[in-house]
């Protein structure tokens, strides 16, 4: 039992770092259509943000916290620049749109290599980050319970942006149908800006985060992105209660996974991918 207890609860963190990273990028999908390969660069270059925030302030609780909002707003505002002044005549043009993403991220790579160096490197955490909760026999990482909690905020704080607010009424009418939103006054250039820079600003707070959890390098967003595109097919195109369920599924399988079939951990990893593709092809929750 207390395996399974252990497990599970990795699992869930790691679920809820794959949550954080990939909300964005459905978002993307459902109500822009548009395939950003760059996405999990932000990823990357928010971690490095938070990094050098920190070095320049310390690492205490506040500059913690402060170091996941400035990578937010940082790498959204760059986000919004990447898609007003590069992506705004691709919709509609898969090819287009991964050649030119998969350029960004590889200049991203380039550049951190550049400026921070090839080494792999950590977010500093607040010190109480780094201790464990005791309860008998289970030691509970801190930082682990940070993660879930973070996860649980961010989708609060979707759910509120969607369901409560007029600009999340305007991105659920872009996503259900694009050319009416726009004869009702809808501007959708400035809704799929925003929504490219929220995705970013989201990417951002999975850096910051899971900097504090892996090892951030040049590269570490590439092999981000095949996560993110696995939660995105499993959970629905656009759909944020879907990106939840498959980033928690995905977190339990990779935590069961290493446990028993190390060795094919990450064949495990994207088999339910192939699975879901094949039973229903939109999705645990998209729509046709």
């Amino acid at each position: 039992m207390e395996f399974l207890i252990m497990q599970s609860f990795y699992g869930l963190s790691y679920g809820s770092l794959l949550f954080i990273l990939s909300c964005g990028f459905t978002l993307i999908f459902g109500v822009m259509k548009f395939v950003n390969m760059a996405h999990a660069s932000f990823y990357l270059l928010g971690g490095y943000v938070g990094i050098t925030l920190l070095r320049w302030t310390g690492c205490t609780t506040a500059t913690f916290i402060l170091s996941i909002i400035v990578a937010a707003f940082t790498i959204g505002f760059l986000g919004i620049f990447i898609q007003r002044v590069f992506c705004g005549g691709l919709f509609g043009q898969d090819l287009p749109q991964v050649l030119l993403t998969l350029g960004f991220a590889l200049l991203f790579d380039d550049m951190v290599l550049v400026i921070w160096g090839g080494d792999p490197v950590n977010v500093a955490v607040p010190l109480w980050m780094k201790g464990t909760l005791v309860s008998g026999s289970y030691h509970l990482s801190i930082y682990r319970f940070f993660m879930i909690s973070t996860a649980i905020i961010v989708a609060l704080a979707l759910w509120l942006l969607l369901e409560k607010t007029s600009f999340g009424a305007k991105i659920r009418a872009t996503a259900d149908d694009e050319e009416m939103a726009g004869g009702v006054g809808i501007k959708i250039p400035l809704v799929s800006a925003g929504v490219f820079g929220l995705a970013a600003a989201l990417a951002a707070i999975a850096g910051v985060v899971g900097g504090g959890f892996l090892s951030l390098y040049p590269g570490a967003g590439l092999i981000m992105i095949p996560l993110a595109v696995a939660v995105v097919i499993i959970g629905g195109l656009g759909s944020i209660k879907g990106a939840a369920a498959a980033s928690l599924l995905l977190g339990l399988i990779d935590s069961f996974g290493k446990a028993f079939l190390p060795e094919f951990a990450y064949f495990t990893m994207y088999l339910p991918m192939v699975v879901i593709l094949a039973v229903r092809p939109t999705g645990l929750f998209g729509r046709a």
